[in-house]
């Protein structure tokens, strides 16, 4: 598969046309034989939340209000999040085939892990509109600064996603240290619990986190109705943005020597 001599352009053009291929393929492969297919995209979130809330509302209650959108929000997020970053590690090791094509975009297979985990979390966006409803919540006009959240967790986590797509080139064990660090975070984010209860001698530590800004940010345009801080936000937006550039040029120079490493 080479990429021919375009313009700019047209070359953009093809880039997007071959992301939107291999993301189709992707979702066709996972799942292929399935019976359900992708309704499982819906059903891994909801099984993971109806024991989260079995917990957390009936054994260890935490006393959120409308705590059923509160853990879904931020669960929906952190599955993609998670889900993102598992695939985005192998996506290079376990496409070695177009990786050994001259011309073939290394860049675009990571990209494709993220904007697949993507279309899972919006396609269960509805559902998660329809417990807002449940809950006697109403979208405000600050449900038009959700596309900036949705959009800076994508930036965030695609640039995550090729520093860890090189890492798992070169050391193998990538992969099973990502596992254990993803099960430590999912307890340091606030999932499952309001960000408020943490003491305030741990706040700087904990809010130096961008995914907890990001899951404030839902919460905020979703449940309560009103914009994120923008502030925080921004930060997290720039500090995205810097290690977006700074993970492609390590992705890119290391990308080179793929080929040779598989």
């Amino acid at each position: 598969m080479i990429i021919p001599e375009f313009s700019p352009s047209r070359r953009l053009i093809y880039i997007f046309d071959l992301l939107f291929e291999l993301v189709a393929r992707d979702m066709k492969l996972r799942y292929k034989r399935s019976v359900l297919g992708i309704a499982w995209s819906l059903l891994n979130p909801l099984f993971q939340l109806l024991v989260l809330l079995f917990i957390f509302n009936m054994v260890v209650p935490v006393n959120i209000p409308n705590y059923f959108s509160f853990l879904f929000t931020g669960l929906l997020s952190w599955i993609w999040f998670q889900s993102s970053l598992l695939l985005a590690t192998g996506a290079i090791v376990e496409n070695r085939d177009l990786i050994k094509k001259p011309g073939f975009p290394a860049a675009i297979l990571p990209t494709v892990s993220v904007t697949s985990s993507l279309i899972h979390f919006l396609i269960a966006i509805p559902i998660l509109l329809i417990f807002l409803k449940l809950d006697g919540i109403r979208l405000t006009s600050a449900s038009l600064a959700l596309p900036v959240a949705i959009a800076i967790q994508f930036i965030l986590t695609l640039s995550l996603a090729f520093l860890l797509a090189t890492f798992q080139v070169v050391f193998r064990d990538t992969q099973y240290l990502l596992g254990v660090f993803l099960n430590l975070l999912f307890f340091l984010i606030p999932i499952f619990y309001d960000a408020s209860k943490v003491p305030e001698r741990f706040k700087t530590l904990y809010n130096l986190n961008p995914m907890v800004h990001i899951i404030e940010a839902y919460r905020a345009i979703l449940i309560r109705g009103e914009l994120p801080d923008n502030l925080s936000l921004l930060l997290v937006g720039l500090l995205a943005t810097g290690l977006l550039i700074f993970s492609f040029k390590i992705f890119k120079r290391a990308s080179y020597y793929f080929a040779e490493e598989l």
